[in-house]
């Protein structure tokens, strides 16, 4: 059977809630094949709001900036037809899901895809961490990056490393084995189970 692809997603916003009319300023998504990276998506998004100074401050991304870029349905459309179907994980899904969802909305495309989210996972694989923030984690296992924190495409490859550390981890130190379905289930199952449990069920599906 076949690798399942997995597509490793990250947000720049204008604030943390679409309900209180925050609204995506970037976006990033890289997709997996077995722990490898087989494509990119990015790019900057024109919502037609404001970016707070403090965001700009956090992100680099500018009002300028974004004046410049496409519209956000446009680039949330090209977003859609580049995932698919393929299942998303984030650091901290509840967020990216929350814009993910509001910005298909508002483009006219249904949300559909699965999330998993790594930080549920870390909490529960490496609860002796410092601190479960991808920067914190990133520091603690040495993880290489490519650009800026808080930069939709430099977050989400850094993303795409600590899962690639979970998958090895959990492979070679739990068990969980080959297929990569088996390390999918595993990854999905941590927002519901603890850590014997879920293990036990992601080899015993395999």
């Amino acid at each position: 059977m076949p690798s399942p692809r997995i597509a490793v997603i990250d947000f720049e916003t204008t604030g943390i809630s679409p309900a209180q009319g925050d609204r995506a300023t970037e976006v990033a998504i890289v997709l997996t094949e077995a722990g490898r990276v087989v494509d990119r998506f990015q790019s900057l998004m024109n919502a037609g709001v404001r970016i707070p100074s403090f965001i700009t401050q956090l992100t680099g991304i500018t009002n300028d900036m974004v004046r410049a870029a496409p519209a956000a349905e446009q680039v949330m459309r090209e977003a859609a037809r580049f995932v698919g179907d393929v299942p998303l994980v984030a650091h901290n899904a509840a967020f990216d899901q929350r814009y993910w969802r509001a910005e298909l909305a508002l483009a006219g495309v249904d949300a559909t895809q699965p999330f998993a989210c790594t930080v549920l996972l870390s909490r529960r694989l490496y609860p002796d961490a410092p601190s479960h923030r991808l920067g914190a984690l990133a520091d603690w296992f040495d993880l290489p990056r490519s650009g800026r924190a808080h930069r939709a495409l430099a977050d989400a490859e850094v993303t795409v490393e600590l899962l690639a550390r979970m998958r090895h981890d959990l492979m070679h130190r739990h068990g969980v084995a080959e297929p990569d379905h088996a390390f999918l289930r595993a990854l999905q199952a941590c927002t519901k189970a603890k850590v014997p449990r879920f293990l036990a069920e992601a080899v015993a599906n395999a």
